[in-house]
């Protein structure tokens, strides 16, 4: 038996996951890491924190699988997107913090971009509207407030890269620094036309084409895995960002289909094949996957805050002990009584694109409870990604009758069928909702001839269970205006602390 192990390194914890040749998880192991916050709506990871946990989960997750490193075939990887590192090449050491791709620090200058009228040439361009989550205004924020950054990265001494660039550079001992075409199109310095880093816009945020990654597919060996963590080298040859990742291991092959990712935030991708489909309502296009040259582009909606708000009612309001505790309490209440909750804490995602956008809780009276804030927050987490689902049914003129969904988030079956009732739409949930790791480890096993093509993964995928819309359209509908209504209190509410 052969085996693959992805790494998923995620915005609040690096995992390793052991697979097996049937697509069946053998063993897998998580790290959670710091979050560091200097400032409001401003979020950092320390580079080492990553290196270190991931690694660290590779040696844990071989181990419990009790398997030898020599059967391992190869390595894949997938990782949040847009956060950015940027280190000296000579030193190996970053030159500050990672910036996150939840960060807000950079919302000025993309407003000056907009304002200088950039954002037609941006978005025609990489497909993404200018927004502070991107990678490129980071870069662009770190090389003029670094000192000597700007100076060094002239000099060519210093690199940029995304998670996996980082990883790579450092799983390699400093010998290859790549990025893949999924998360180089997440950067906003990346053509996906021409799928090439695009001169025009590295002039416009005055950053150096030296520090840029080489370009490669999402399938294909890059580099071997240091013999000091495993004790034998062994190919890296897939990667992908984590929503590509998610649509591959959902085995969205067929142009048409879509996936919702429940993680830290929400993510929905419909696979749009060859085309490049241009959102006119506040959606993405980006790059699914490259292989063998052949480029596949998909439509995107992103949420900033989905699983998270999970995580802020265990760790700041302390109304939970853990995530699957708050399917418990829902079932205490039939509603929540009026109270409706608004996750946007690092501002809005699609379709809105407000990145002034904050948190808010309306509707509520004395006599909302503990059970009600709970709810409201598992049925916000619906509400944004219904929206997403919405826009994506109006920019693609699909139908739209299933949707395949993923993350932790989704093992929560009241907001999966609470999804459903929103959008009136079946809600399918895989056997293996790992889909992001198993997206890597397809993307790598098919570089090793693991596995032949896209038909024997596909015949790997089986669902586990399916959601069907119970609420009447009349309900539903009255509640997507309440929320709607609750989203307008949101907006625009941080632009003054910005003036």
């Amino acid at each position: 038996m052969k085996y693959i192990v992805a790494l998923d390194q995620g915005t609040t914890s690096s995992r390793a996951v052991v697979i097996d040749e049937k697509g069946r998880k053998v063993a897998a192991k998580s790290l959670e890491y710091k979050q560091i916050y200097p400032q409001p709506g401003w979020v950092e990871h320390d580079p080492f924190d990553i290196l270190n946990t991931q690694t660290e989960t590779i040696k844990l997750a071989v181990s419990l699988a009790g398997i030898d490193p020599h059967d391992i075939a190869a390595i894949g990887i997938t990782n949040q997107r847009e956060t950015t590192f940027v280190w000296n090449k000579e030193t190996g050491k970053p030159v500050c913090n990672a910036i996150v791709w939840q960060c807000r620090r950079t919302a000025g200058e993309i407003e000056k971009l907009v304002k200088a009228g950039k954002s037609d040439m941006i978005r025609e361009k990489t497909g993404l509207i200018p927004d502070a989550y991107f990678s490129g205004s980071k870069i662009a924020w770190i090389l003029k407030n670094v000192p000597g950054a700007m100076e060094d990265a002239k000099a060519g001494k210093l690199l940029f890269g995304t998670v996996e660039t980082w990883l790579i550079w450092n799983l390699t001992e400093n010998r290859v620094h790549v990025s893949d075409v999924s998360n180089a199109s997440r950067t906003m310095l990346f053509n996906i036309h021409e799928m090439n880093w695009d001169k025009e816009l590295l002039e416009l945020l005055d950053i150096p084409e030296s520090m840029l990654p080489k370009l490669v597919d999402n399938s294909g060996i890059v580099g071997y895995l240091k013999k000091d963590v495993l004790g034998v080298e062994i190919p890296i040859a897939g990667m992908a960002g984590d929503q590509q990742a998610a649509l591959f291991g959902q085995a969205c092959f067929e142009k048409g289909m879509i996936k919702t990712t429940y993680g830290t935030g929400g993510f929905l991708l419909m696979q749009t094949g060859d085309n490049i489909v241009e959102s006119k309502n506040g959606l993405l296009s980006t790059v699914a996957w490259r292989i063998n040259g052949k480029t596949c582009y998909a439509l995107e909606g992103s949420v900033f805050v989905a699983g998270a708000v999970l995580q802020w009612l265990r760790d700041e309001l302390k109304l939970i002990t853990s995530a699957p505790e708050s399917d418990v309490i829902v079932k205490t209440v039939s509603d929540t009584a009026g109270v409706y909750l608004v996750p946007a804490f690092t501002g809005l995602g699609a379709p809105y694109w407000d990145m002034y956008g904050r948190g808010v809780m309306v509707g509520l009276t004395r006599g909302a409870t503990r059970a009600h804030i709970v709810r409201a927050a598992l049925e916000s987490i619906a509400f944004q990604m219904a929206d997403v689902v919405e826009t994506m049914r109006l920019d693609s003129g699909l139908e739209l009758n299933e949707m395949r969904v993923d993350g932790g988030a989704s093992v929560s079956d009241f907001t999966m069928q609470f999804e459903s009732d929103l959008l009136n739409m079946t809600v399918v949930r895989p056997t293996n909702i790992e889909t992001t790791a198993m997206g890597a480890a397809y993307l790598a096993g098919l570089a090793v001839g693991l596995w032949k093509g896209l038909d024997e993964l596909a015949a790997l995928w089986q669902a586990d269970k399916t959601f069907t819309a119970q609420m009447p359209r009349v309900e539903s509908e009255k509640r997507m205006k309440k929320w709607h209504k609750a989203v307008e209190r949101a907006k625009a509410w941080a632009e003054d602390d910005e003036e």
